[in-house]
């Protein structure tokens, strides 16, 4: 069997394990003003870093069209693939996975394609769609894929220390962190992602919110793969992966680089990590 994965762009895995696997990236786009890039394509990691350090209004993110999944899946079936498992970020936060539910419909008389909703943003969705790519690997069937795929998103968690809620609010994700607006003063906010974007603390000191984080994974204990990821910020990684060394191995951590998609809303500084159980 020929299984083929697809997601979006904001899962920011490296670029090897999306060769490695095959695994198909349909990209959102990102606007800058009148300025409108394509998301891995026209607009690398530190190009879209540089242009929001420089501009003065927050980048806005669109979805592809159901047009983009559709071509990508009829490819796929060309190209001999028995199915499809589509895993997109959270639906909550994003109308990608609406697009690809209206391609997967195009193409049903052609090739059966399962759309599944991360509930996750970025490397979480990533770790969703690592499991899944892995799998089908293997020659697994798309039942088998799916029944790989299903845990991770039911056990998956992502937390992320901020230095801002600014680009949260300003493009209007925050969902049910709206509460720590107006009491942020003096702290660096820590959310939760689990479809929405939801409060988890409000440490004072930025070592104290990679900390709080920290205690979340411990608490979490046993967890399987973890990934995890900053906005621009390589020494706070660093600090961020020492922490975390006195409660889990580090040594095969995933690490990334947050991109376009999601850091447009999480801003420079972000430090998160995306586990499952």
């Amino acid at each position: 069997m020929t299984v083929r994965v697809v997601t979006d762009s904001s899962n920011d895995l490296p670029d090897e394990l999306i060769a490695k696997y095959g695994i198909d990236v349909v990209p959102l786009s990102i606007r800058f003003g009148d300025e409108t890039f394509t998301d891995r394509v026209d607009l690398s990691l530190d190009q879209f870093w540089a242009r929001s350090a420089a501009s003065q209004t927050l980048p806005e993110t669109a979805a592809p069209s159901a047009g983009n999944f559709q071509e990508v899946f009829e490819q796929a079936a060309a190209n001999g693939a028995d199915g499809i498992v589509c895993i997109m970020l959270s639906g909550d936060l994003s109308a990608t996975i609406q697009s690809a539910r209206l391609a997967a419909e195009s193409v049903a008389g052609t090739i059966r394609v399962e759309v599944v909703d991360s509930r996750s943003v970025s490397v979480g969705l990533g770790l969703v769609v690592l499991a899944a790519a892995e799998k089908a690997a293997t020659g697994a069937d798309l039942d088998a894929v799916m029944a790989t795929v299903a845990p991770v998103v039911e056990t998956l968690e992502v937390y992320a220390a901020l230095d801002t809620l600014d680009n949260l609010k300003k493009g209007g994700r925050i969902g049910a962190a709206q509460a720590m607006l107006g009491s942020l003063l003096n702290f660096k906010p820590v959310i939760r992602v689990n479809g929405e974007v939801h409060e988890a603390g409000k440490p004072r000191t930025r070592i104290k919110s990679l900390k709080f984080v920290v205690d979340k994974v411990s608490a979490s204990l046993p967890i399987g793969r973890a990934a995890v990821v900053h906005g621009d910020d390589p020494e706070a990684c660093e600090r961020f992966i020492e922490l975390l060394g006195d409660v889990i191995d580090t040594s095969d951590l995933l690490v990334a680089k947050l991109g376009p998609v999601v850091g447009t809303h999480g801003g420079k500084g972000v430090v998160g990590i995306a586990f499952h159980r």
